[in-house]
C-alpha cells in the first residue's frame, strides 16, 4: 500500500514559521492529490490545505494567506510552508494523499494518512 512519513513539526513563537514535509512510499504507486489536515488540542480533525497533480490547490479560510502548499509528484512529496504563525494554528498536522496502488491487473484507490507531526504556536 503506501506509507506516509512527515515531518518539521516543532515549537514556534507567534509569528514564526515551519515548514512540514511528507513522503509517500510503496510499490507502483500514483498519487492523485495531497493534503493536509490538523486536530487541534480537544477539536475534531479540520481541513488545512489540498493540491492535485494538476496544480490546483486549495485552502482552508483559516490559513489561506499565511500557509502555502507545493508537491513534487515525482519524488512523491508534499510541503506545507506555513509563516505567520498563530496560537490558534497549534495541533498536530496530518499528511493525507490519495493514491492508486497494487500490481498491473488490481489497481486500487486508496486514501491514506501519515501518524501526524505536532505543531506547537507559543503565544
Amino acid at each position: 500500500q503506501v506509507q506516509l512519513v512527515e515531518s518539521g513539526g516543532g515549537l514556534v513563537q507567534t509569528g514564526g514559521s515551519l515548514r512540514l514535509s511528507c513522503v509517500a512510499s510503496g510499490v507502483q504507486i500514483e498519487i492523485v492529490d495531497m493534503a493536509w489536515s490538523r486536530q487541534p488540542p480537544g477539536t475534531e480533525r479540520e481541513f488545512v490545505s489540498s493540491i492535485s497533480t494538476n496544480g490546483n490547490t486549495n485552502y482552508s479560510t483559516g490559513v489561506a494567506g499565511r500557509f502555502t502548499i507545493s508537491a513534487d509528484t515525482a519524488k512523491k512529496t508534499v510541503w506545507l510552508q506555513m509563516s505567520g504563525l498563530e496560537p490558534r494554528d497549534t495541533g498536530v498536522y496530518y499528511c493525507n494523499v490519495n493514491a492508486i496502488y497494487g500490481p498491473p491487473w488490481a489497481r486500487t484507490l486508496g486514501a491514506f494518512e501519515g501518524r501526524g507531526t505536532q505543531v506547537t504556536v507559543s503565544s
